[in-house]
């Protein structure tokens, strides 16, 4: 018994000590992570030539990597606006000597492309050069390259010039072998995102919207491969309707691209530019290492206009994914803003199809209660439709770009009956007892009465209603014409203009200087809400079994094995899962694949 406690004291104090180096190598490795990412930080990042990958996806909010920035590696993924600011810093950068776009099929939205165009042509504007090279150019990767100085295909690879083409996939047929009933409830002859379930093609109304809307964002990039191609846009047009472009010499023979290079051979010209010899190397840095090394840049200014960054679906409760729009979580950052006195205004930054109808009120009415204390003004980046339309209806004043999607003023809610299914292909039935007639209501086990259907619609109508008047009161439009331009019906930003339903054309900089306007700021710093996430943060919330980073990873891999457009239908089909009848503010399935 004595050499067991002798043994157990030994042990236990083994394991004190060895608890106490093991903190200290913790509060050591916490400390020396600190230094480093100082000295990451304090040390710049330069190159004489800026690359931007076009298949890289930007989003409106970056992120950081601390992991990632204790070696030379890219440590943070920057977000649209910070990319605009490190290009206007690039512009005046003696250091920097030009930009590469590295073509390949690109993954950001139209208006995406068209906001970081715009900052590529104002870089241009200093004389300094931008280049373009790519093995594989899409249309999308062509509208941005349009803005470069020379664009360069390689001899073996392949040029897009084909026209926009939207695809729909149907499921009534699916659900009909199922046994599978939808009951499915809207408001707006335009609302379009119910009908892969209730039809087996689209309709007259959803094919004139979609016919609109590719026609004006098909007019946007026949301007700018005309402004490189110094023609007109009816000349590109015609290359297009003939199927001129095949191989690459036709690209060169119409002046698509300058010439067909290797990229030994277009790195050679980039060495010209920048004055090194052919045996000396082109220091080349990436756009996200470049905008951290500059973030800190902006002089300190105790005024602040604050961007306040909605990007994704909007969604009851609590984030359970990446870039949503969670109503709770949402509404926090809006009141924060609210509180600090030194931001003066505020962009509302919203890139969003839309989602849940409930929440989109949620947050709309906290944005009222911020617009009480500060100027409130809206940015629509891609989409701001549906409900995104929604949370941007009482700003002060609201810009988008040619190429946004928004409106798509409408409500849908949808229900499926199983017991069909359920009994023909499970052996199930459902059987119950209820104390009042609508106890079970709304049900998943039994088809709607007529009384049932007959609320669903009239909840949908009540909402819809909702929002119309939050449009007109909003922009100040009569409640008959509101209506007459709603109907669900989705409108590119120039449409919208042309409508009352935006302002004026312009991007997030444009949004930024008429905040600083209306709040008579001449000098001003801005700051971004909710605050980025860190990829070490987000790591350590994985290994807490977090559902958000899992959910994430899933979501990856998924994305990896079916490709992005199988994903996306096979998205819409699981958020069916979540409307379970609530009235939906969605637009449409996808609005313009190449």
């Amino acid at each position: 018994m004595r050499e067991f406690f002798k043994m157990f004291f030994a042990s236990l104090l083994a394991m004190v000590i060895a608890g106490v180096i093991c903190f200290g190598i913790f509060i050591a490795g916490i400390a020396a992570l600190g230094t480093a990412l100082s000295d990451k930080e304090n040390k710049k990042k330069s190159g004489n030539v800026i690359v931007i990958d076009v298949s890289k996806k930007i989003h409106e909010q970056g992120s950081t990597n601390s992991l990632a920035m204790l070696s030379d590696g890219n440590g943070s993924e920057s977000g649209l606006y910070e990319i605009m600011k490190a290009l206007g810093h690039a512009k005046k950068d003696d250091n920097v000597k030009g930009i590469l776009l590295k073509l390949s099929p690109a993954n950001n939205g139209w208006a995406t492309s068209q906001q970081l165009r715009m900052a590529l042509k104002d870089f241009k504007s200093s004389g300094k050069f931008i280049y373009a090279y790519g093995e594989n150019i899409t249309q999308g990767a062509y509208f941005l390259a349009s803005v470069a100085d020379s664009i360069y295909l390689n001899p073996a690879g392949g040029i897009e010039l084909k026209g926009f083409a939207t695809v729909m996939p149907f499921f009534k047929g699916t659900l009909e072998k199922l046994e599978l009933e939808p009951e499915i409830y809207y408001a707006g002859k335009f609302k379009s995102a119910t009908e892969p379930f209730r039809a087996d093609r689209m309709s007259e109304p959803n094919k004139e919207q979609i016919r609109a809307y590719q026609g004006g964002m098909w007019n946007e990039f026949l301007s700018a491969a005309a402004e490189y191609t110094h023609t007109d846009n009816a000349a590109v047009n015609q290359l297009a309707q003939d199927g001129s472009i095949q191989f690459p010499a036709d690209a060169v023979k119409y002046k698509m691209v300058a010439s067909l290079n290797f990229w030994d051979q277009v790195e050679s010209r980039m060495k010209a530019k920048t004055g090194k010899k052919e045996s000396e190397e082109v220091k080349y840095i990436n756009i996200n290492d470049y905008a951290f090394s500059h973030k800190n840049d902006e002089k300190y200014n105790s005024k602040k206009i604050a961007v306040l960054i909605a990007e994704g679906d909007i969604v009851d409760g609590e984030e359970t994914e990446e870039h949503q729009i969670a109503s709770k979580d949402f509404c926090e950052a809006i009141r924060k803003v609210a509180k600090d006195t030194s931001i003066k205004a505020v962009v509302l930054r919203v890139n969003s199809p839309g989602g849940s109808a409930l929440a989109s009120e949620v947050i709309l009415r906290e944005l009222e209660l911020l617009k009480q204390k500060k100027h409130l003004i809206v940015s629509m980046g891609d989409y701001a439709a549906s409900g995104g339309y929604y949370i941007s209806s009482m700003a002060d004043s609201i810009f988008a770009l040619p190429n946004t999607i928004t409106g798509s003023i409408g409500v849908f809610g949808m229900l499926f009956s199983m017991d069909k299914l359920a009994k023909n292909k499970l052996g199930i039935v459902f059987d119950e007892v209820k104390n009042a007639p609508y106890a079970d209501f709304p049900t998943a086990t039994r088809p709607l009465s007529a009384e049932e259907g007959k609320r669903m619609q009239n909840s949908i109508d009540t909402v819809y209603a909702l929002f119309k008047n939050h449009v007109a009161k909003g922009r100040h439009l009569e409640p008959a014409f509101v209506d007459s331009i709603a109907q669900g019906r989705v409108w590119t930003g120039t449409d919208a203009k042309a409508r009352g339903l935006v302002d004026a054309i312009g991007g997030i900089d444009r949004a930024i200087t008429s905040a600083a306007g209306m709040a008579n700021l001449k000098e001003f710093k801005v700051v971004t809400y909710p605050e980025p996430t860190d990829k070490l943060e987000a790591l350590l919330k994985k290994l807490g079994v977090n559902k958000a980073s899992a959910s994430a990873e899933i979501k990856a891999a998924m994305k990896q094995e079916i490709g992005e457009q199988g994903y996306s239908w096979y998205e819409k089909i699981q958020d069916l899962r979540k409307i379970n009848g609530k009235a939906m503010m969605s637009m449409p399935f996808v609005p313009v694949v190449e």
